[in-house]
């Protein structure tokens, strides 16, 4: 099963993210990670929609939400060529016997400790799939009670076709 990480900039009104989510939910698509904010263009915002399938089915994805009418300008964030992160907050158990391993682990990770209350930490990371997965193994040992997680978020390295167009 191949990836498709897709940016789709598109009109900042009503109803997009449900016309989006809906052209996937018809047509029996997965959306794996969906983030949406605005950019510095007050009316256009980016989504970073990550979906799995064969090819056929990754080409289909991309022509389908190429079609939808709030859609302003879609690419492709090959691995290679674009740099991703997602935000995760952990919620761990902790006591005084086990909040200076958890710390040790979470300096490793170069995360933070957000919160801490007498029988728990929450940690933020923002990283890479494979940062986030490690953190998660090495706290594997410890009760994670809770966790969140934003999704991807991606950006193409240097600039781009539509990058050069709007400075124009």
């Amino acid at each position: 099963m191949e990836e498709l990480i897709l940016s789709v900039l598109v009109r900042n009104s009503a109803g997009v993210l449900t016309r989006v989510s809906s052209l996937f939910a018809r047509r029996g698509y997965n959306i794996d990670s969906l983030t949406v904010g605005p950019t510095n263009e007050e009316n256009i915002s980016r989504m970073t929609v990550v979906a799995r399938g064969d090819q056929r089915i990754l080409e289909q994805i991309e022509k389908q939400v190429r079609k939808l009418e709030d859609v302003i300008e879609i690419f492709a964030l090959p691995r290679a060529t674009s740099v991703y992160r997602e935000l995760v907050m952990i919620k761990v158990q902790s006591d005084a016997s086990t909040r200076a391993d958890i710390v040790s682990i979470v300096d490793i990770f170069r995360a933070k400790i957000v919160d801490v209350s007498p029988d728990s930490m929450v940690i933020e990371v923002t990283g890479d799939h494979g940062k986030i997965n490690g953190l998660l193994v090495m706290l594997d040992g410890f009760n994670i009670v809770e966790i969140v997680r934003t999704g991807m978020a991606g950006i193409a390295r240097g600039l781009n076709d539509f990058d050069i167009k709007k400075e124009k």
